[in-house]
């Protein structure tokens, strides 16, 4: 119920107008999002780089109004992707397709999209898609197959939610074409036609996808992570829950997998204690780095992940 009312908020605009005014909000959000500046992301990522954990960038924004301000958006990635290259960062980067134009026409997206892999496979650097509610993920691989088979491009992954009833088909497909797949849970709010209702399912079906991921990089021709962190393996684990992550170390290990082929992604802010111990252990460890003004809708997810979340909130908004 807790879950399902913030989630509601996150959608709402009379409450993003409401929470983005308050400047104690803007002080909390500090823990989840790497500022609004990109210089600010930067300087995160070159600090988790001395750490040895890699990053993923994002800029955040979602549901694009028109063409010009997909195309806008476009550009700005560009320009992030520029930045990644410059300051020399072990980074590679993320984005949502509705950020490019998904939800107004797909060839807007296409265009859009391409644009951006183009100059990415000129810096080397890998783009993740990710994945969003359940009513885009049909347009959303319609589009990453395209790029890939009509477009050509391979530095571009996707992301699995395990929550989906859809997702062990959509895995065994992607694994097929050798997509690097970032594993999540998922969240957003959706209904139980589409997506498990309990937590066990959802962990249950994040392990049997974990255990594909994992059989696909058996294989002597499955990618390691790449020495300057840009490119991940085929198998990106992300999750803050201890038994998820107990588990794919577990398979790999029996099966002999090599640990430069597993690994571990983490939301920045969150689990600095495990992101540090599984380096230690010698696993690839990677941080989802956002940053940008419209953080709301991804600031309230994250609350409605984790009760703790919340509960840090709320204290943080009492103290002053």
């Amino acid at each position: 119920m807790l879950r399902s009312l913030i989630i509601y908020l996150s959608k709402a605009e009379w409450m993003r107008q409401r929470v983005m005014r308050w400047k104690i909000a803007r002080k909390v959000v500090l823990r989840f999002v790497a500022g609004e500046k990109l210089s600010e992301a930067i300087k995160i990522i070159k600090e988790l780089n001395s750490e040895s954990i890699f990053a993923t960038l994002d800029q955040l924004g979602e549901d694009t109004k028109n063409a010009e301000q997909a195309r806008q958006t476009a550009e700005d990635i560009i320009l992030i992707l520029n930045a990644i290259s410059e300051a020399e960062i072990n980074s590679s980067l993320s984005l949502k397709l509705s950020q490019i134009g998904l939800l107004l026409d797909e060839t807007i997206c296409e265009e859009n999209l391409s644009l951006i892999l183009s100059r990415a496979q000129e810096l080397g650097i890998f783009v993740r898609i990710d994945m969003e509610d359940s009513p885009c993920v049909d347009a959303t691989m319609r589009v990453y197959w395209k790029m890939r088979k009509e477009h050509g491009f391979d530095n571009v992954g996707m992301v699995i939610q395990s929550y989906l009833y859809r997702s062990e088909k959509d895995t065994e497909e992607l694994l097929a074409g050798d997509t690097r797949i970032r594993l999540v849970k998922g969240a957003y709010k959706e209904p139980e036609e589409v997506a498990y209702p309990s937590k066990r399912d959802v962990d249950n079906a994040f392990d049997r996808l974990t255990k594909m991921m994992l059989d696909h990089a058996k294989q002597e021709s499955s990618p390691a992570v790449s020495d300057d962190g840009r490119w991940p393996p085929i198998t990106a684990v992300a999750s803050h829950d201890e038994d998820r992550i107990n588990y794919a170390i577990s398979y790999a290990q029996t099966n002999g997998i090599p640990k430069e082929k597993l690994e571990f992604q983490m939301l920045y802010g969150i689990r600095r204690g495990l992101q540090k111990e599984l380096v230690q252990k010698g696993y690839p460890v990677r941080v989802y780095v956002p940053f940008g003004s419209e953080w709301y809708p991804y600031f309230m997810r994250r609350l409605a992940e984790r009760p703790a979340n919340l509960w840090f909130f709320i204290s943080s908004l009492f103290k002053g």
